[in-house]
């Protein structure tokens, strides 16, 4: 016999939600990259005075800029980030007998990679120059393919990391790295003055989209 009783209604499969965050995230990353594009005034303007403020704060800190050097080549550089997903793949098959988990992480971050180097070469953004520079980087400016790295290397193993189940502390402890990974390495992209704000901006929006597609694709065909 009926209750009577109203039930929630039911929620979307994981994928789906997945897919939702993702296109929104996407979304936001092309209106941002159309907009780098066109050159909207507005938005270099803001660019411009970010990186000049920091650039002299920059020349004014030596001993702060020199440890952002370090944290940017060392700790948190995209090959460092490359190393720890590897490890991270060695790992899964290792302990789990996750192959083709180990797989997906692998083929996710060096699709998003390519990704990162297609949109640089497509927008075709310069670097700020200056006549002072207390750091030099190559290649196109946008996005930042340190922000990007960052974001889908820790946003990938911290999915992995709550869908494994790991303990309470650990959990606490991996996003209180991943917060400051993300979020330092921007700031030290910005005051090394390689890289305008809106460079680092749409590295994370475009890696947290990469990083929410690439789990959709995980939760439909491993669920």
């Amino acid at each position: 016999m009926h209750t009577g009783s109203v039930d929630s209604p039911p929620r979307p499969p994981q994928h789906r939600r997945a897919v939702r965050a993702g296109t929104g995230l996407a979304l936001g990353s092309l209106l941002l990259i159309a907009l780098v594009a066109a050159e909207w005034a507005p938005l270099l303007s803001l660019d411009g005075e970010i990186a000049r403020t920091t650039h002299r704060w920059a020349v004014d800190a030596p001993g702060l800029t020199q440890t952002c050097r370090i944290l940017t080549d060392w700790v948190w550089d995209p090959n460092t980030m490359r190393i720890l997903c590897g490890v991270a793949a060695v790992a899964l098959v290792w302990r789990f007998g996750a192959r083709w988990t180990a797989a997906w992480l692998v083929v996710t971050v060096a699709l998003g990679t390519a990704l990162q180097q297609s949109v640089k070469a497509a927008v075709g953004r310069a670097r700020p120059v200056w006549p002072d520079p207390v750091d030099s980087a190559h290649y196109a400016a946008f996005p930042s393919g340190h922000a990007m790295s960052a974001v889908v290397v820790c946003g990938l193993l911290l999915w992995l990391l709550r869908r494994h189940g790991v303990g309470a502390a650990l959990w606490r402890t991996a996003v209180g790295v991943a917060v400051v990974s993300v979020i330092g390495v921007g700031l030290t992209r910005i005051w090394l003055g390689v890289h305008w704000p809106t460079d680092v901006l749409g590295g994370w929006l475009l890696g947290a989209a990469w990083v929410a597609l690439a789990v959709a694709v995980h939760q439909r065909l491993r669920p």
